[in-house]
């Protein structure tokens, strides 16, 4: 039985986990986000596809002395797609191209709008009211890309010697699947390395590393996913057929844009893993008002919150003692208590809060000490929030925020309506 509950608690969590990630994916209009990045991508690529070309050039003309140099070649033609982007008309193909000073600025420059467009989102995805120092700020993006861009060049570097080892028989004959093997590895690893990274260290509020190093993999596992899966629904000629010349661009900035979706999606979804509970409760504290039948089923059990949060009080316990210091709050998820306050050396009797009432939650907004008892009445299940939890609770949620605020002003009166009667 225990076995079963813990799995239908793990269900609802997963469950949850997905629609708080789609909601918030919608409402922040992520897709919006993804094409302005996919943009600036296109528009950083121009001296990035001037640094290939020139490497091609440099490498083509070692190529006839060096085999190693022929090798790091072909490794830079089979990670880069080359072939491809010469059909495409996005590398010129035996023409020379110059490359200097005036690209590399362009480069540096140009990553501005890109590393801005992707920190924009992230603001989005991770709400917080912190700043970045301006300095940090300013020279962030000048060397995200150039940086990125390296540890790209470091892994066809790698690649390249795996070639040659192979080229030299030093490996044996399995050389080609280990060859294969780790240059997959390779390339998940770097890819894996960027986007946790990204995850982990451009929110101003950092994540769990270890959440933000499983959701990497799992974004970076979907985007291998999408790269092999890319042609069978998006053909290159058919786009070159309806916009010509145009075409290849058009076919890039798509696979872009889709890659860009993913990227949100699950950073996204590394933002509603720390606030799935968050979510939950909400639902919990107002119920479902709008009437909407799937969110009322994917939030319509409580057991994980219960087991999570929640404490049982026999009759006659103290939930709260008058003059305690303490700033976590409760919810009365079942049950009733009675609220008491020392006035004039008389315990006076203020009222009873019944199921589904937030209490204990005044003394952390307005910083003070416990201002009354709280007793249970009969058997009694309250949630009990921390901080934390009561913090994002009202920064998630408007309607809630106002509910509090207005029992708080409600108890506040009949307080004083007790203490002057």
């Amino acid at each position: 039985m225990a076995n079963a509950q813990t799995r239908q608690n793990s269900l609802d969590w997963l469950l949850q986990v997905a629609y708080t990630t789609w909601r918030l994916f919608m409402k922040n209009e992520l897709m919006n986000h993804a094409a302005a990045t996919s943009f600036y991508f296109l528009l950083s690529a121009a001296p990035l596809v001037l640094l290939v070309s020139y490497a091609i050039q440099w490498l083509a003309r070692q190529a006839e002395s060096s085999n190693l140099a022929a090798i790091l070649l072909s490794a830079f033609y089979e990670q880069f797609h080359l072939d491809d982007l010469m059909a495409m008309g996005f590398i010129p193909s035996g023409a020379k191209v110059a490359m200097g000073s005036v690209g590399i600025m362009t480069l540096l420059l140009s990553s501005r709008g890109l590393v801005n467009a992707v920190q924009s989102a992230f603001r989005v995805i991770f709400p917080t009211d912190w700043k970045r120092r301006f300095v940090i700020s300013w020279a962030l993006p000048l060397v995200v890309i150039p940086l990125t861009f390296l540890l790209v060049l470091l892994a066809v570097l790698a690649e390249g010697v795996l070639r040659f080892l192979v080229h030299s028989e030093l490996l044996g004959a399995a050389g080609a699947g280990v060859l294969h093997g780790i240059s997959f590895g390779l390339a998940m690893l770097t890819t894996w390395g960027l986007i946790f990274t990204a995850y982990w260290r451009l929110p101003l509020r950092h994540p769990s590393p270890r959440q933000a190093a499983l959701t990497a993999f799992i974004a970076a596992m979907t985007l291998v996913a999408l790269t092999a899966g890319f042609g069978y629904f998006f053909s290159l000629g058919k786009y070159r057929a309806v916009y010509g010349a145009l075409g290849g661009v058009v076919f890039i900035l798509i696979g872009t844009y889709f890659a860009c979706l993913i990227f949100y999606f699950w950073a996204q979804c590394l933002y509603a893993l720390s606030q799935v509970d968050v979510a939950a409760l909400e639902k919990l504290f107002l119920g479902n008002k709008g009437g909407n039948p799937l969110e009322a089923y994917v939030f319509g059990r409580c057991n994980r919150l219960v087991e999570k949060y929640g404490q049982r009080y026999a009759p006659g316990d103290t939930l709260i003692a008058e003059g305690d210091s303490g700033d976590s709050a409760f919810f009365l998820y079942s049950g009733q208590v009675e609220l008491f306050k020392q006035i004039n050396d008389q315990q006076k009797r203020l009222g009873h809060i019944e199921q589904g009432q937030l209490f204990g939650e005044m003394a952390y907004l307005l910083g003070e000490a416990r201002t009354a008892t709280v007793v249970a009445t009969e058997e009694v299940v309250a949630l009990v929030l921390p901080p934390a939890i009561l913090e994002e609770l009202m920064r998630y949620s408007a309607p809630l925020s106002r509910r509090i605020i207005g029992t708080l002003c409600q108890r506040l009166q009949h307080m004083n309506e007790v203490t002057a009667g």
